[in-house]
């Protein structure tokens, strides 16, 4: 194992996030929000690609049979291999002057949980939600920024953070209907010293849950029960969001952002925006694909 994670791409995201591995095609798929990008990025030739969108994107899914389940400021669409629209299964219930959807994960069954961001940052108005063919449905309100959504290696723990509260919880989840209940914070972050608070997460075959902390210039990989195992340091002040990729699922893959950052963080960390690795002793759990039908 990699001690430190590694430039893997000098991508200069905007706002990197919805890092996603394709088993199938070998490449990791990632967002940058403010450029309402979807890119693709082979690391076995360096190649890096992009699907252009007509508005911001927050978070994507792969689809079962090809393309992708992507969170809009709009609503949830459906998406062509090539990014093109092809239908809008969900309108964003909340005011889109101040909402877009924000993270998501495809559930075990197939399912999209995905939740939105109060770009007010202050009214709570941001929910989490699930949709499949009965339509989205409120699991979550009263959040700030609705991030870290990901799954236990069972599928019946469901992790979730509120990114501007600072906190990260954990969910009793039923795989088989997709009910979310029992929620309780797994984790707290943040002091008057470290601004540090949880953006995206990913879970390892162990049942860990590692969480990139925004502002915080690290990931951290919590066990199951909630106790801090290991903290890794990057080289960026503002990493997003980590997912598990490589042909052995041992490579620990990390979006960040240099957005709105100010000028002296972006000299002290020039590779903001990067797509970084880290190679890991435990692999990660390969994301299910979205079940239109389910």
């Amino acid at each position: 194992m990699t001690e430190q994670f590694q430039l893997a791409l000098d991508a200069r995201a905007d706002l990197g996030e919805s890092p996603l591995w394709s088993v199938a095609e070998q490449v990791l798929y990632f967002v940058d929000i403010k450029q309402s990008r979807i890119h693709r990025f082979d690391p076995a030739s360096g190649r890096l690609s992009a699907l252009f969108l007509p508005e911001e994107v927050g978070c994507i899914g792969l689809v079962n049979g090809g393309g992708f389940i992507a969170g809009l400021r709009s609503g949830l669409w459906l998406l062509s291999p090539k990014g093109e629209l092809l239908q809008k299964l969900a309108d964003n219930p909340e005011d889109q002057s101040t909402s877009r959807f924000n993270d998501g994960s495809v559930d075990p069954a197939g399912r999209y949980i995905t939740g939105t961001v109060d770009e007010t940052r202050e009214k709570r108005q941001a929910s989490l939600y699930r949709y499949d063919r009965r339509g989205l449905v409120r699991l979550e309100e009263g959040l700030l920024t609705s991030n870290g959504a990901a799954f236990s290696p069972d599928g019946k723990r469901f992790y979730h953070s509120d990114t501007l509260a600072y906190t990260l919880y954990t969910y009793d989840y039923d795989p088989e209907t997709g009910e979310a209940t029992n929620r309780q914070v797994f984790a707290r972050f943040g002091s008057e010293t470290d601004k540090g608070r949880p953006d995206g997460g990913a879970v390892d075959a162990e049942g860990c849950y590692w969480s990139a902390l925004y502002e915080g210039g690290r990931v951290c990989r919590f066990s199951p029960d909630g106790a801090l195992i290991a903290t890794y340091p990057v080289p960026v002040k503002c990493p997003t969001m980590v997912a598990f990729g490589g042909a052995d699922m041992k490579t620990l893959y990390l979006t960040s952002a240099r957005a709105g950052r100010p000028e002296e963080e972006l000299k002290a960390y020039p590779l903001s925006g990067g797509i970084f690795a880290l190679r890991t002793d435990v692999p990660g759990l390969a994301k299910p694909l979205f079940n239109p039908e389910i």
